[in-house]
């Protein structure tokens, strides 16, 4: 199994009590202790208002972090879960990306989906179009990455998104453009673009969901004529680990307390929904067994975040130390 880290940069609530001047440093040294061990990749999010619900702490932006990290770091590669296509002209972006590519010595991976959180669509004037046509922008600026990398110039008519004799320079160090990841688990149409376009899925992390993912992602790929093998299944998971189920409550009591003040009660207690039960949630012993169970269904890329990565790193070295040898 290969492994990804998740940077914390604010949108969970993760840089709370950290002066504003000190949070890139406090997110730095994240992501240089993962390019220093076993983690094959970094992760950020690309949102601009916090949840569960907004408020007014730091939210740093995913694409300028991709720089940075570029910058500071020399071996992990670099990804957004995932980067709301509509945020950003997708000429553009194959820009911005390509040019974060060539900072990073070709570590850059593109995390892209069809975008969800209305709050903030909205906050920034994007509107919120239906899910459908939110998904249209997402098929016809896949396409328009797709020929801006490998053939460094943009010529494309489509509902939503135009561009002539757009020049994208310079290219990608990756030859062949960045690797692809479509991010969502829609069954009738997420998933039939993944089934064209993706090099990597990224969707639900349960045994029972996966498995039904990923049976409709390879009809999807029989459908469009694409190579299901090819395509790495990954997922996303909320890790909240101790030696002993005693110390796996702590972590959560933690995390809530942290989130209490900010977003209420009833917030706060559903955000730790998002852990209990959870494949990544206990003891290393459980998780360890989980991804096990979890790989034999075909997970093969777990990316995960630890709500305390950036006040307390003994759940991150608890789990490279047990849980990572395990499962590779």
């Amino acid at each position: 199994m290969r492994f990804g880290l998740f940077v914390p940069q604010g949108w969970r609530l993760d840089l709370v009590g950290i002066d504003p001047a000190d949070q890139w440093a406090a997110m730095k040294g994240v992501a240089q202790h993962a390019d220093a061990g076993p983690w094959e990749s970094i992760w950020v999010y690309d949102h601009f208002h916090t949840v569960p619900k907004p408020t007014a702490e730091a939210t740093h932006e995913a694409w300028t972090l991709m720089s940075a990290f570029g910058a500071v770091t020399e071996r992990v590669r670099l990804g957004q879960m995932c980067t709301c296509m509509s945020y950003r002209n997708p000429v553009y972006l194959a820009k911005v990306a390509a040019t974060c590519d060539v900072v990073s010595g070709g570590r850059v991976e593109m995390g892209i989906g069809a975008g969800w959180y209305e709050n903030e669509w909205r906050a920034y004037g994007y509107g919120f179009p239906p899910a459908r046509e939110r998904l249209r922008m997402l098929d016809e600026g896949v396409q328009i990455f797709r020929q801006a990398w490998r053939e460094g110039v943009v010529d494309f008519s489509g509902t939503h998104y135009r561009a002539e004799r757009a020049i994208v320079a310079p290219q990608p160090v990756q030859p062949g453009g960045i690797p692809m990841w479509i991010a969502g688990g829609g069954e009738k149409v997420t998933l039939r673009i993944a089934a064209r376009y993706a090099d990597y899925t990224n969707f639900d992390g349960t045994p029972e969901g996966f498995t039904r993912k990923s049976e409709l992602l390879a009809a999807h790929c029989r459908d469009v004529g694409t190579d299901f093998e090819a395509i790495v299944r990954s997922a996303n998971y909320n890790v909240a680990i101790g030696s002993t189920e005693a110390e796996v409550a702590d972590r959560l009591a933690a995390l809530k307390a942290r989130l209490l003040p900010l977003v209420g009660e009833n917030r706060a207690e559903s955000a730790l929904g998002a852990f209990r039960d959870l494949p990544a949630c206990g003891t290393p012993e459980q998780i360890v067994e989980n991804l096990r169970g979890l790989q034999k269904r075909g997970m093969t890329y777990g990316i995960f975040y630890f709500p305390e990565a950036a006040y307390d790193r003994s759940g991150i070295e608890m789990f490279e130390r047990e849980v990572i040898p395990e499962v590779v």
